[in-house]
């Protein structure tokens, strides 16, 4: 009868370490994956161009402004907000959106600087909406957090969500809405 236990132990081992060396496997597979998904992603970054030129720097500039509000940088969001306000003033039909980039540089509170990046986006997303895009997709983005739950909308170059109006305390909050892409 002492035979018994040992075989049943030995077969529960081998069960055991069968699984753990089977998990492993699986999970490395899965790390090989991302890596190569990764390589990927950057070898094919979308960039985005514009035929008109102004229209390009304004959205170029948009970008960096995203970015540093992605980066929850209040000081750097005022930079990119004061050279955008600039080229949108002197983009005809621009000088309201104008005005609210220029609010956005007047004031170095974070949670005031996103409720006016709120606007500026609706504003620029029809500014891309109707622009004539020659390469790459511009992506309308939304957070439904944003704004105390009234929702808010970005453009952004990547599908990957880096969202503004939380930076790293909700960075991948929201979904694409739409893709506009060049004709």
């Amino acid at each position: 009868m002492n035979a018994k236990p040992n075989t049943m132990k030995r077969i529960l081992g081998i069960a055991i370490l069968a699984t753990l060396i089977a998990c492993n496997q699986t999970e490395k597979k899965t790390s090989e994956n991302k890596d190569s998904v990764s390589k990927d992603s950057v070898a094919n970054k979308n960039v985005v161009s514009l035929k008109n030129q102004k229209v390009n720097t304004i959205f170029n500039q948009y970008q960096d402004l995203k970015n540093a509000f992605v980066a929850s940088d209040s000081l750097s969001v005022q930079k990119h907000a004061t050279l955008l306000q600039t080229s949108l003033a002197n983009y005809a039909g621009c000088e309201a959106t104008a005005a609210v980039a220029k609010s956005i540089a007047e004031t170095n509170d974070l949670i005031s600087q996103r409720k006016n990046f709120t606007a500026l986006s609706a504003d620029l997303i029809s500014l891309l909406k109707n622009a004539d895009i020659t390469s790459g997709t511009v992506y309308v983005q939304h957070c439904p957090m944003a704004n105390k739950g009234d929702g808010g909308d970005w453009l952004s170059t990547e599908k990957e969500i880096r969202n503004p109006y939380y930076g790293n305390e909700m960075l991948e909050c929201g979904r694409v809405t739409e893709e506009i892409k060049a004709k």
